[in-house]
């Protein structure tokens, strides 16, 4: 894959995240039941939370800069402990709040991937039925998609279920 099809293919998995938030309504959001304990508005903030970090670590490779501190306290190392703080973080912002925020977040992706070289080596890796994109910048290894690769590994199963949880209502 070349760095204009790797864009494309950001471009497409961001319209197709677009089509699933235009399924539901702002009060739905807000709602808890997406899974457990978490409202949609609850994911999106962690996804948008993950997806801050990844954009500091593609945007520090592709400028050659230092690893850049995460955007949570550094004490707090496990991902229980990450979601934790990230969900207090966003518990009282606005639905509008952390949607604009996940479309910041995501022009920002796609803006840094846009300054990769044009020759950037970007590979593709099969692990079962899924493909991932890994881009070697300068003996580095980086998964810009990995927003959506979360997405699709993790939690597009409980939204889908939710969704037609909600939709039958």
């Amino acid at each position: 894959m070349n760095k204009s099809e790797f864009i494309s293919w950001l471009q497409e998995e961001y319209q197709q995240w677009q089509a699933l938030l235009e399924r539901v309504d702002l009060a739905q959001m807000a709602q808890v039941g997406v899974n457990s304990q978490w409202s949609f508005k609850d994911l999106v903030a962690h996804l948008a939370g993950w997806n801050r970090r990844l954009v500091d670590h593609v945007q520090a490779v592709v400028r050659r800069e230092p690893e850049p501190s995460p955007p949570w306290p550094a004490h707090l190392k496990t991902d229980d402990e990450i979601n934790a703080w990230i969900y207090e973080t966003n518990r009282e912002r606005s639905v509008r709040q952390v949607l604009d925020e996940t479309q910041q977040v995501f022009q920002q992706l796609l803006t840094v991937v846009k300054e990769l070289p044009e020759d950037v080596r970007i590979e593709t890796v099969r692990q079962g039925e899924r493909e991932y994109y890994l881009v070697s910048l300068d003996n580095q290894r980086i998964q810009p998609g990995e927003f959506f690769d979360h997405f699709h590994d993790d939690h597009e199963q409980d939204v889908q279920a939710w969704l037609a949880r909600i939709e039958k209502r």
